[in-house]
């Protein structure tokens, strides 16, 4: 019957075991020491080779002829314990027997001296789903266990065991283990069985196993059924995205092309490709790209394996750090919100769009707005521009300036009151106009122009973007679509003041606001704060 490559390839030794030195190495020199606890206590993420030590070190404290701490493998108690015919050596799963009954048994078993092997051993796997009753009925045996009995616990939730149990345990921290060592393991597995693997093929799926030794071997099992294993067959197996895919995604949100994104997600989606699964490795590479946009130093070893240095470098070309950090909001937003979504394809393609047009309320910060538009700049993005008209272009159409000899004369204020003429200066004896409509200004193109060498890129970049100005007789007002421009834009109040005067060959007034309907419709408020300072009366402006 052929068997599952994990069970086949399970480590015999201690020094088979991968990624698990610091243990390895501790065990071997107390057993070599003959100074072993009396309970162990392993824990770490799944796949991580707790119940592998676990087994070993069963079959160390028993063997006959151990080599350096290690099992020797060949004689009766290693053979016996190997194909369970040895019934001194226990294996307990905590998920099913979990009861104070189960323990119980346990507890009565340990007065017993083992019949075939030199100690008793009892493993406890899933310890945390031992009941508080189960807990308690071993807390006592396992303080002060006979001299032959020996307890080894393992668990992946430490948090779950009683401080009590801890306490009374030599605990052990697996980690998870490194993608190169599981690669370089992959490949010589894949060697021995005779499965042609490609290097990029064992990295891939050193990266999705995510530090776990037994799912690398499951994967490398489902992908080898169809022949040589290569990256495609990896990802046409596991419905996953490959590293060039991930590149290609990643190219299109950097280009803005929202239609390619789409286009991409539908494929993937087509293929039969777990979406959730696709931005969570998409994920991976912007943090690989942080990584190196953001490091002083040498941070090739820190980055997946799936990728060359080289290619997260180009990638890095023109994003800002900023960015990558809003990217990182918008998809574990939609990684959210696609566990409850009723059509996640929808959801998915949706954050692709997003993705292509971060907003001003997806940056951290201003700061981190204005570092994406100077990185952006700085490597040539095009910037689409308003086209130039009004002012300046030498127009037959062009309005003449507020303020022209030929402008029409201000309407009779003949009907208006006695007292009007005795008390106002002649000057300020007409009628507020009723308010016009508000119309772009056509010279704001020329504004921007002259603020060129006066604002820094951001400022100017901002206000091209997402600003426009309308002038009229009390003033220069520059409406601003979010909160963001408008605060850049009062940074540079005086300078945009200069340019206005110069563009408009006299003084002006600007004003910089909002371009929402308040802001817009305030002509009969001008109106009254340019009578008063006609009057010589003091207005302050908030």
């Amino acid at each position: 019957m052929y068997q599952a490559l994990y069970r086949k390839w399970r480590p015999l030794a201690f020094a088979d075991v991968v990624g698990q030195q610091h243990i390895t190495d501790t065990l071997r020199a107390q057993l070599q020491a003959g100074r072993l606890s009396h309970a162990y206590l392993f824990t770490g993420t799944r796949g991580t080779g707790k119940t592998t030590c676990a087994k070993i070190l069963s079959r160390a404290v028993n063997c006959e002829d151990p080599r350096d701490g290690d099992p020797c493998g060949v004689c009766p108690a290693c053979q016996g314990i190997l194909d369970g015919s040895v019934l001194d050596v226990v294996e307990l799963d905590a998920a099913s027997n979990n009861g104070v009954d189960n323990i119980r048994d346990i507890l009565n078993e340990t007065r017993y001296t083992p019949a075939a092997v030199k100690r008793r051993v009892y493993i406890i796997d899933e310890v945390h789903m031992l009941s508080a009753g189960a807990f308690n009925a071993l807390l006592k045996t396992l303080e002060e266990p006979p001299p032959h009995v020996l307890f080894i616990l393992a668990t992946t939730e430490i948090h779950k065991v009683p401080q009590t149990i801890l306490s009374r345990c030599q605990r052990f921290d697996f980690r998870r283990i490194d993608p190169r060592d599981i690669a370089k393991r992959l490949t010589e597995i894949a060697a021995a069985e005779g499965i042609a693997v490609t290097d990029g093929a064992a990295q891939l799926i050193a990266r999705l196993a995510d530090g776990a030794m037994r799912d690398a071997l499951s994967m490398l099992d489902r992908a080898s059924g169809g022949g040589p294993v290569d990256e495609a067959a990896v990802t046409e197996s596991l419905g996953v995205l490959g590293a060039d895919d991930a590149v290609g995604l990643m190219e299109s949100l950097k280009a803005g092309d929202a239609a390619a994104a789409v286009r991409l997600i539908g494929e993937y989606y087509r293929a039969g490709r777990d979406l959730t699964g696709v931005y969570d490795q998409l994920l991976g590479l912007i943090r690989d790209m942080l990584l190196v946009c953001s490091a002083k130093t040498d941070v090739s070893a820190l980055l997946s394996p799936a990728y060359s240095a080289e290619t997260v470098q180009q990638l890095c070309i023109g994003v800002a750090p900023a960015t990558m950090i809003a990217w990182s909001h918008v998809i574990q937003e939609s990684l959210t919100r696609q566990r409850t979504a009723s059509n996640r394809r929808i959801e998915a393609e949706l954050c692709a769009v997003r993705l292509c047009g971060l907003r001003g309320d997806d940056y951290d910060d201003l700061t981190g707005r204005v570092s994406a538009i100077e990185e952006k700049l700085k490597h040539g993005v095009p910037v689409r521009m308003q086209p130039a008209s009004g002012l300046g272009s030498g127009g037959e159409d062009a309005p003449p300036p507020p303020g022209d000899e030929d402008a029409p004369p201000p309407p009779d204020d003949s009907d208006a009151p006695d007292w009007v003429s005795e008390e106002l200066p002649a000057q300020a004896q007409q009628k507020p106009k009723p308010a016009a409509p508000v119309k772009e200004w056509p010279g704001w193109p020329q504004l921007l122009e002259a603020l060129q060498d006066r604002v820094s890129i951001a400022v100017r970049m901002n206000l091209q973007l997402s600003g426009k100005a309308v002038l009229t007789d009390a003033g220069l007002t520059v409406l601003c679509d979010d909160e963001v421009t408008q605060n850049l834009a009062k940074s540079a109040q005086q300078a945009i003041d200069e340019a206005a005067a110069a563009v408009l060959g006299r003084a002006v007034k600007v004003k910089i606001r909002l371009a929402d309907a308040q802001a817009e419709n305030n002509s009969a408020l001008d109106e009254i704060v340019e009578l008063a300072h006609k009057l010589d009366i003091e207005v302050t402006e908030f």
